[in-house]
């Protein structure tokens, strides 16, 4: 399978790179299954049903959340009604939404996304490992699903490499978020499991973390705020981490993906040939 994880989606910007780019990813990699961050959709703080209501008409199978999920409060409400929508699975019980759900690819194969949150530096929310552990297992992999993709929304760097050591073997792909800077490492694991520490955002790059430069720094020159962050708008670079798959649902190949923007270039070749 042909797997496309794009990171953090920040403000209008990174929504427009998205929309502007996925439609025609798809059909020149025949991508088999989509998964997006959108935490950071709404003005930079949440998501709105409008807003994941677009990024699925261009494409997406499945939006990941994090930290930021309930910003937008209109989030509390749809996200019951809407299945491809995915918050951190170690929220404390009778949180409205899912943190795991089964869907179908392209092609009818069947995969399952499962979005955690880590603890370190972050919300004491439940352990995360634990979560992880009991959503894989509920779903196998190559028997109760064809592939199992993880989000775990983090801050510290060792907590997800951990995570993914942790699940090496039974998750085709784990993806950190949340740092917004894509990180060199993309990888197989020695056991078959995809990973990357971040796969970095989808922003303006020409920011702090995907903000307008100005009041990160007044906060950090004068430790007074001044007034509210504020996603940048210069063109974003999209970024992200492609995947195959084999039949065993285990990863293959793994290559980081940016387009547009300030960074440099990067995509998969093994797509390319």
């Amino acid at each position: 399978m042909r797997l496309l994880f794009v990171g953090d989606i920040v403000g209008r910007a990174g929504r427009a790179a998205l929309i502007g780019r996925l439609p025609a990813l798809r059909q020149r990699w025949k991508l088999d299954f989509v998964v997006v961050n959108g935490e950071n959709a709404a003005g930079g703080f949440g998501i709105t049903e409008t807003i994941c209501d677009e990024f699925l008409a261009a494409g997406a199978d499945a939006i990941t959340l994090g930290n930021h999920a309930f910003d937008q409060r209109e989030a509390l409400v749809f996200i019951e009604r809407q299945p491809r929508l995915i918050r951190p699975a170690n929220y404390p019980a009778g949180t409205p939404g899912r943190g795991a759900n089964l869907f179908e690819a392209a092609g009818g194969a069947r995969v399952l996304v499962v979005n955690l949150m880590g603890r370190v530096f972050m919300d004491a929310l439940d352990d995360p490992f634990q979560r992880g552990e009991q959503e894989l297992s509920a779903c196998p992999l190559g028997i109760g699903c064809d592939a199992a993709i993880v989000d775990f929304h983090a801050e510290a760097t060792s907590e997800k490499q951990a995570f993914g050591h942790f699940v090496d073997g039974r998750a085709s792909l784990v993806v950190g978020t949340h740092t917004h800077v894509q990180t060199a490492d993309a990888r197989v694991l020695a056991g078959g499991t995809g990973f990357i520490t971040d796969a970095g955002m989808t922003g303006d790059a020409d920011s702090v973390i995907g903000m307008d430069k100005e009041e990160p720094l007044r906060r950090f020159t004068r430790r007074i705020p001044s007034g509210r962050f504020e996603p940048a708008d210069g063109e974003a670079t999209l970024c992200g981490v492609a995947v195959e798959t084999g039949p065993d649902g285990l990863a293959r190949r793994i290559a980081p993906l940016r387009l547009g923007g300030a960074l440099a270039p990067a995509e998969p070749d093994f797509w390319n040939e």
